[in-house]
């Protein structure tokens, strides 16, 4: 998929500039070439002539290169790339390229092109969080910037959370996707999947039996058709796909603010099994058993994330995709939940015990629209998957 595609790789000054070395290895092993731009600072975490050696081409570092200006100029430098891939994308780079910065040769290159640009952020975990780097992610992600990661895991500094660059062939996968010719090429998609888990207390957990694999495999139908796919999920049992950026939450008041904050999309799925209630007030410690005497738990709603998001005056999706688990009167209850919600179209499935679907590897569905009630046969979930995806790749063309 990536022979003769051409690669230009700006790495960035952070420790996850190491894995530039590997990636350039796993680029060159498709067939890419790959052209690296080095920030002063990266410099200090690889050599230039590592970087060299792997890439098989000369490291470009400054802007003020004579001899490269009248060759190439910085200009044809930032246009001749299939892609432009910023690894890692440091919390300084990402807000250069929000305030459109250009006072060295990687902020330069950024401005200046006009060819896709993907970006692996990496950085520690409260810089990721600040409020400065994630109004620079709406801006980046405004523009059209893609984005990659960044994953949960332990930062060098020692503190653990999100802000550790994707690996490798995450970011592989990213820029095949990046790359990828289909019918929902420059579209945006949100996709939300798996169960919410709400605390009762520490130890527990009110939670349903969504295993998030037909969310999973919706979400890599669609960045096979060349979507960028912002992909929500909460505690599931299944791995998400790769070349789609994840972000993870637990709550569905957490669901909640990641997709708004994955706003603008050109198409919303909402797959996830949103638990509908939480507790009003989840208590700190965990409650203790007493002979004779049963806790009382009080309830509270959780946010009705399809509703807001389908019943938005501004800034709604041009196609909203609901989900419907039924265990009775399955179409009755699907078609009016659609109607209640306002989303355009309802994905609805039988979860009864007997059906197997919950948590299994199949599916079969009834999809409502204006049109009325399709049904669908039973088959895997990757070919519901498939057929929905194309499906929402004809209906955002007719729009």
């Amino acid at each position: 998929m990536l022979k003769a595609k051409r690669i230009l790789l700006i790495i960035g000054g952070g420790i996850a500039a190491y894995k530039a070395l590997d990636l350039i290895r796993r680029l060159r092993e498709r067939g890419a070439s790959v052209t690296p731009v080095m920030t002063s600072a990266a410099a200090e975490f690889v050599t230039p002539l590592s970087v060299s050696a792997l890439a098989g081409e000369r490291v470009y570092t400054d802007l003020f290169d004579l001899t490269n200006e009248a060759e190439m100029g910085h200009i044809q430098l930032s246009r001749v790339a299939d892609l432009l891939v910023v690894v890692p994308g440091t919390a300084d780079l990402m807000a250069k390229m929000a305030q459109g910065l250009a006072n060295d040769l990687a902020s330069t290159l950024l401005l200046a092109t006009d060819t896709p640009v993907l970006v692996a952020p990496a950085m520690n975990v409260r810089m990721w969080e600040h409020p400065a780097t994630q109004r620079n992610l709406t801006v980046l992600r405004g523009d059209g910037v893609r984005f990659v990661g960044p994953n949960d895991g332990t930062m060098a500094c020692g503190e653990f959370g999100p802000g550790r660059m994707a690996e490798p062939l995450e970011i592989v996968a990213a820029i095949e996707a990046a790359l990828l010719v289909g019918p929902l090429s420059g579209r945006r998609v949100l996709v939300t999947s798996g169960p919410t888990h709400e605390p009762i207390d520490p130890v527990r957990y009110i939670a349903n039996r969504s295993s998030g694999a037909q969310g999973t495999e919706i979400a890599r139908a669609l960045a096979t058709l060349g979507a960028e796919v912002v992909f929500v999920t909460g505690p599931a049992s299944v791995p998400p796909p790769e070349g789609v950026e994840v972000v993870r939450v637990e709550t569905a008041r957490q669901m909640r603010d990641a997709v708004l904050a994955a706003l603008p999309v050109d198409a919303g799925v909402f797959a996830a099994a949103v638990a509908d209630w939480r507790m009003a007030d989840a208590v700190t410690s965990k409650i203790k058993k007493v002979a004779g005497k049963l806790p009382l738990l009080q309830f509270a709603e959780n946010p009705d994330i399809l509703a807001e998001v389908s019943q938005m005056e501004r800034g709604r999706p041009a196609l909203v995709v609901g989900f419907a688990a039924e265990t009775d009167d399955v179409e009755a209850n699907a078609t009016a939940k659609r109607l209640r919600k306002g989303c355009d179209w309802i994905v609805a499935n039988d979860v009864s015990p007997a059906t197997g679907i919950m948590g299994g590897a199949e599916n079969a569905v009834t999809l409502i629209s204006d049109a009325g009630a399709e049904v669908w046969p039973r088959m895997s979930k990757r070919e519901v998957a498939k057929r929905l995806a194309q499906r929402m790749a004809e209906a955002l063309r007719a729009r």
